[in-house]
Parts: structure tokens; sequence; C-alpha cells
């Protein structure tokens, strides 16, 4: 069902239901739709009054994209989930990413409205003669407050592009893409038919809404009349006390803020009572989480998904150790080799995957960089294999090294230290050898452990070929923004000397 079609029968049917709630507000659906119309009044002024608007990318249609750079996780919520039902294209950018790659996503992407506090920001995109408007989120707020409403939201077209999404951003310039509301409706599908946003439901999505699990937990919710509770970043005593208060029942949450809700409902667990579901992203969620989960909270079921943001919903994982993944119906995927044909089951290779909820590709401004192949088929590049009709992950292209003609995946190295006593974080890297072309070394973050336990654990738990051949120790390891160990600077490390060798 159309997104906006659902917001405006839930509006008319039960207006005070809530949609949007955050730390800094809150909006009923009623309220939800008054507001779309002011903020689409002001995002079209400004759009207009400019003298020399940037120019959309093409794939847009003429569109012009909107995009929302704030702390704020209701504001981003509210303004994304409130545009959904006008004649635009919304994008949410990390505030927390290096400005020259805010700047180069704005410029080549042809953004032409930004709400932003960011001075840095506003300074380079002036110096880079940028034509578009940078705005601050109070100055915006105080235009709603002035402005006469825009008519109503309607239901849009299917093949109209509403949203443009980012793949990445902390590391190097990010590749853009957009969505259709048809291919937005297709992901709502399936998340509903698999994820549980139920009509009603309460779900809490704490985290920043540039994260594509945040922003699809928004966009979810509202397609099918649930309420999204949004906070600027996780805070697990925060989470509880909400959870209790908003008689919360759903939780989307990444895993390591899966961890700390567990945490802290061993602490306090009758803030926890209401909880029933708890949805995490991202393949093999370890054991360690996963009985965190089950034992401090017993009445709550787990589902680890999968997907990617280009695609959509794949697959998820609900039982066992959660390394095979059962792909959704009307999902296809299929492994294969470097020159795309079809490996047996078992044999590692390269995921491809067919779904109707999967992006045309990337905009063509931020990359040269092939999402779809001729057949309709997309690949993120994540490695994978088959086993007995389901799916287990073993990492991203730079997650597998060739060790002695061996395939060695690395995150596969990784798991086998999960739970040891007194271990910190740790990760896997390939290493130049002369005569095996590289060995797996294990690199551990803090105190310096004893090589020897390190290395009996290993042998116990993995292949001979996928036993650490070298091990390092460094204070802390590289990290995304939003916590995970960065492999490529990890591997750096070691090359550079800056990793002490045990």
């Amino acid at each position: 069902m159309p997104i906006t079609q659902t917001v405006l029968e839930v509006a008319e049917r039960d207006p005070h239901r809530p949609a949007v709630v955050g730390l800094d507000g809150r909006l009923s659906y009623a309220e939800l739709v008054a507001d779309s119309r002011r903020a689409f009044a002001v995002v079209d002024a400004l759009h207009r009054e400019q003298a020399a608007p940037p120019r959309p990318a093409p794939e847009t249609g003429g569109i012009p994209i909107t995009a929302v750079s704030v702390e704020s996780a209701f504001h981003a919520s509210r303004l994304v989930g409130g545009l959904a039902g006008f004649r635009s294209v919304s994008a949410v950018i990390d505030p927390r990413w290096p400005a020259a790659h805010r700047v180069e996503l704005i410029l080549s992407t042809g953004i032409g409205v930004v709400i932003s506090d960011c001075e840095e920001l506003a300074a380079e995109l002036s110096r880079r003669g940028w034509g578009g408007v940078l705005i601050g989120l109070d100055d915006f707020r105080r235009r709603e407050e002035a402005v006469e409403p825009a008519p109503p939201p309607s239901v849009r077209a299917g093949d109209e592009t509403f949203l443009m999404l980012c793949s990445s951003g902390t590391t190097s310039n990010p590749k853009a893409f957009l969505k259709t509301r048809r291919q937005y409706r297709e992901n709502v599908a399936v998340s509903a038919a698999h994820l549980e946003p139920l009509p009603g439901t309460a779900t809490l999505a704490p985290g920043p809404v540039s994260y594509s699990l945040t922003l699809y937990a928004v966009i979810e919710c509202l397609a099918t009349g649930g309420g999204a509770h949004v906070a600027d970043a996780f805070d697990a005593i925060e989470a509880g006390r909400r959870i209790r208060d908003e008689r919360v029942t759903r939780v989307v949450a990444v895993p390591a803020a899966v961890q700390a809700l567990a945490d802290a409902a061993r602490r306090h667990p009758e803030r926890f009572e209401t909880l029933e579901l708890v949805v995490t992203g991202g393949a093999n969620l370890s054991r360690g989480i996963r009985g965190a989960v089950a034992n401090a909270l017993p009445r709550a079921r787990l589902i680890s998904y999968y997907g990617a943001a280009e695609i959509g919903f794949i697959g998820d994982s609900r039982d066992g150790d959660g390394t095979l993944i059962t792909i959704y119906e009307g999902i296809g995927a299929s492994i294969r080799d470097e020159a795309g044909a079809e490996l047996p089951e078992g044999e590692p290779g390269t995921l491809w995957i067919r779904a109707e909820a999967c992006s045309d590709g990337y905009l063509s401004g931020t990359t040269d960089a092939v999402l779809r192949g001729p057949d309709g088929w997309a690949t993120v590049h994540d490695q994978g294999r088959m086993v007995g009709g389901r799916l287990e992950l073993i990492g991203r292209d730079g997650d597998i090294v060739v060790s002695g003609g061996h395939k060695v995946a690395l995150p596969e190295v990784e798991r086998a230290f999960e739970g040891m006593p007194g271990l910190g974080a740790v990760c896997a890297v390939g290493v130049e050898h002369a005569g095996l072309g590289s060995v797996v070394a294990l690199v551990v973050e803090g105190g310096a452990p004893v090589k020897g336990e390190l290395a009996a654990r290993a042998r116990a738990r993995l292949a001979p070929q996928f036993v650490p051949r070298r091990w390092y120790v460094v204070d802390r390891l590289p990290r995304t923004v939003g916590g995970k160990v960065r492999r490529v600077e990890t591997a750096e490390l070691v090359a550079g000397g800056a990793a002490v060798r045990l």
C-alpha cells in the first residue's frame, strides 16, 4: 500500500494515533499531515526562490532534491515522512560525515535545499559556487510557523522517485541511489510480511536517521500505521525508560545497540516488560548477542535480517547460531564466480539478488559502479555460499583472502574468538606472504592476550588454512561512526608497523 495512503487513512480514522515520537517532539497522524503541508510549502518556496538552482540528477526526472543533515532524529523523520506525500525527493545526510564528502554529494547529485546547522558546510558550498539554499533548522521551523500551508499530500505515481540514499560516506565519497515509490512499496510489503511492523505497533528505532536501518524503520512504520519512536543516538537507560513509558513492543536497532539493550534489561527488567520483538540488521549476529537477548529478554523474539539499502530486504535468521539465512519468498539469490557463472552449493562466490524493491542503479554523478546487470540481477559484492537451500554470508569482497590456494573468509576467523574470556574486539586481516600469497593475521584490541591461548582456540575451532599465522595487538581498532571495525584501516596499521606483534 502507498505510504501516503496509509498516513491519510489513519489520520482520518484514528487522528490521535502516534506517528513520529522523539525526545524533542511528537506528532500524531493528523498532526503529521498538517505538519507536512507546512514543511513542503517552505521547501517548495526555497527551491523556487533560487536564481540559479542546481540541476537535480537526471535520474530524478527533474524533481528537486531536499537534504536533511541535522542531529535531531525527530525532525529528520517528520520531514522525510511528511515530504513523501508531495513531488519531492528527500535525502538524509549524516552530519558526522566529513564536510568534504557532504559537499561532494550535494554538488554531484544536484541537491537544491539543505537543512543543516553546519557553518563549515555552508562556507564550503558557498566557496564552490553552489546555487542552492542552506538553511538552519531553527530558521526552517520559523518559516514553517509563518507559511501558508500547501495543499494536502496525495498518493503519487509508483514510478516517481521520492527518496535518495547513500551506500557510505565515512571513508570515501558516497555512492547515491534513488528509490521510486513502487520500489519502496515492494520493500515495505516484504518487511510487513516478515518483520512485523503491524498497525498501531509502537516501534523504537534509536540512532541517526541517516542509517538505512533507522530510515527504513521510520518509513515502514508510517506505511503500516505504526508509531515510529526515534532517538538521536542510542542510550540504554533512556531506551528502557521509553519502552516502559510508551509501551513499546518492538525495537529495530543495530547489533551494538541490541547488546546494550540486553545489558540494560538484565539490570532493570521491569522497564522491558512490554517488549515482544527485537529486529536487527546485519548477517551473522554473534552468539554473544543472541545469548544476551535470550537471557535478559526471555519473552522477546529476535530476528536478524539481511538486506542491502540498494536492494531491500533479502532474508533473515531466527535460530541456531544465526549464520544461515532463509531467503524471503519472491527474492531470488544466486552465487556466481567472477565470470558470472552460477556456482554449485557449498562453493563461495559473489551473491547476486533479484528483487522488485531493487534500485535501478547508482547515480551516475557519484560513481561508475554498476548495481544491476542486464539480466536484472544486482550485487553489492557480498560474498556467500548456499548451504541446504539457505544462504551463508562470508563477508564483503575485501573480507576474503587467498592463502596457499584456499579462500579464507575473514569474518569466519573472527567468529571463532567470540565469547573468549578476557578478549576484546578482534579483526582478521590478510598479510602478504612470499610463499603462500597471503596469510591470516588476527589483530586484538586492548591488553596483550596470551598468544598460545589464542592459537589453541583457533586450532580447536578452525580449519587449518583458517588459523591465523600472525598475531597483533593495538590499543583501539579503527571504527566507522556507527561502531563497525574498519578492516582496511586495520590492515594498514599492521602493514605500517603501528600494531604490536605478539
